[in-house]
């Protein structure tokens, strides 16, 4: 007869969320590096995201801290990696990330542009390798420059190529960004700090430290670990998708770790045996967080902290989720930024939500406010709860 697995009710995994994840002000961070250890890796779609899931979990929100973790210390290293996604990650976890996912998609990133520089320009390996030593010498002679810059020193990069060709948003780019984009993603060059304000996408760029060589599979086990202890317990699937490996991949790198098996809602699961623990009792707090934020975005199945009859609402066609507004570990509506700079939140949901929990929401919508200042944002990926919000005059709620 097959041991009893034990059963994690989604209660007990709300209680984990919370917790783990700092989502409130009880277990609020330090610093931005205590902020993405807890959540292994801040999406970073967004520029401002990263800022925004940062200031969402500190106790003291600060983007002079944010850019100390980023581009003073370096202790933050943003990378493509995860599901063809940028991300900002723990500098002690970048060198397992890289073998265990970024490596697979710099490579294909490498055969996509050679394929669009053959058939497009008609150059070859040799031509794309002989432009991007001089991308590097102009860095190394430089410091550090921007995208403009760096194509008005290297002449190749300012050739263009067609995307899209044929249809209505056919565009004719120059090759710097893809160009730029390959060789960070191999890891040789890194973003520096924005042009512009924390809110900024146009970066400068600079050399890349190297990440030491790790074993695919002891890099696998490292990323499996981490992501375990942040988001367990957790289905196959869920690490699947985070991941972006191939189930057999999955599988592999979770017998190489101390799982205990476990029952949950959504199926069969596996955890840490911390995770059976009972957690430990938070205050119900709100939050609101950013489109694309980590905590949303970590797992497959998402039934235990989100109504399925609000995902059209929060996420868009492409199953990118927008900004969230949060109360006790569970998804109750969302929010967003006007052209004003006035932050309008809606919820979902009036269950369970009293007066304790609406004055939570103003509370932390005052304190977003204060850390916007006088900056604006706009998500590049759009919802439908975000439009109308950011549309609309006066607080939805």
């Amino acid at each position: 007869m097959p041991p009893i697995r034990p059963k994690i009710s989604d209660e007990h995994r709300r209680r984990l969320l919370v917790t783990r994840h700092l989502l409130t002000p009880a277990t609020r961070a330090a610093t931005p590096e205590q902020v993405a250890d807890a959540v292994v890796a801040l999406h970073a779609t967004d520029p401002a995201g990263v800022h925004l899931s940062v200031a969402a979990r500190l106790a003291t929100p600060s983007v002079t801290e944010a850019e100390r973790a980023l581009y003073t210390d370096r202790n933050l290293v943003r990378m493509l990696c995860m599901r063809r996604t940028m991300f900002v990650v723990p500098r002690a976890l970048a060198p397992a990330i890289d073998a265990s996912t970024a490596r697979t998609v710099a490579a294909r990133e490498r055969r996509n542009l050679l394929k669009v520089l053959t058939e497009q320009l008609g150059h070859d390996a040799r031509w794309l390798s002989a432009t991007e030593q001089a991308v590097l010498a102009a860095l190394v002679e430089r410091g550090e420059a921007s995208a403009a810059r760096l194509a008005d020193a290297v002449p190749q990069l300012r050739e263009r190529i067609v995307v899209a060709p044929g249809k209505p948003y056919e565009s004719r780019p120059r090759l710097t960004s893809r160009v730029l984009s390959v060789l960070a993603a191999e890891g040789r060059i890194r973003r520096g700090r924005p042009l512009g304000t924390w809110a900024s996408s146009q970066f400068r760029w600079t050399i890349a430290e190297p990440h030491p060589e790790l074993p695919v599979d002891q890099a696998r086990a490292e990323v499996a670990t981490a992501y375990l202890t942040a988001f367990g317990p957790v289905t196959t699937e869920d690490l699947t998708w985070w991941t972006g490996w191939t189930r057999t991949d999955t599988r592999t790198a979770l017998a190489r770790i101390d799982t205990v098996d476990v029952d949950l809602t959504c199926g069969p699961g596996h955890a840490l045996p911390v995770h059976l623990e009972a957690p430990t009792t938070q205050e119900p707090a709100a939050v609101l967080l950013p489109a694309l934020d980590p905590t949303p975005m970590g797992w497959r199945h998402r039934d235990w902290y989100l109504d399925p009859a609000h995902v059209p609402e929060l996420f868009d066609a492409y199953g990118n989720i927008g900004p969230t507004l949060w109360w006790n570990g569970r998804i109750i509506g969302g929010w967003a930024q006007r052209p004003d700079g006035e932050i309008a939140t809606h919820l979902l949901t009036d269950a369970g939500i009293g007066r304790e929990a609406r004055a939570a929401i103003d509370a932390e919508t005052a304190r977003l406010t204060a850390f916007f200042g006088d900056i604006c944002i706009r998500p590049s990926l759009r919802t439908p709860l975000e439009r109308r919000l950011s549309a609309q005059e006066g607080v939805d709620r």
